[in-house]
């Protein structure tokens, strides 16, 4: 079994950043993929970032530019590093990992003031 603990989510205005953690520990075998997803009231979940262990990453096109992913394959633990936020980034940001199967973190609010 894999755990997810995550940090970093809270208040900030417009135009702030904030950086978001996750790490993992349990029963890790190997962590592939690992990403950021958020889920804003009334609407879906959606992807916000993913890394490859590899490197490679993926953004939405909401959030090019302004965000950045990575990743500390030592520590087992992905980051999102959030700038220029808008209102509309305001979500619950749910951490996501591949390790045999998918396992989620318990999500953080982010919340951006205008």
């Amino acid at each position: 079994q894999v755990q997810l603990v995550e940090s970093g989510g809270g208040l900030v205005q417009a135009g702030g950043s904030l950086r978001l953690s996750c790490a993992a520990s349990g029963s890790i075998f190997r962590i592939n993929a690992m990403g950021w997803y958020r889920q804003a009231p009334g609407k879906q979940r959606e992807l916000v970032a993913s890394i490859t262990s590899g490197g490679r990453t993926n953004y939405a096109d909401s959030v090019k530019g302004r965000f950045t992913i990575s990743r500390d394959n030592a520590k087992n633990t992905v980051y999102l590093q959030m700038n220029s936020l808008k209102p509309e980034d305001t979500a619950i940001y749910y951490c996501n990992v591949n390790s045999l199967r998918d396992y989620w973190g318990q999500g953080t609010q982010v919340t951006v003031s205008s």
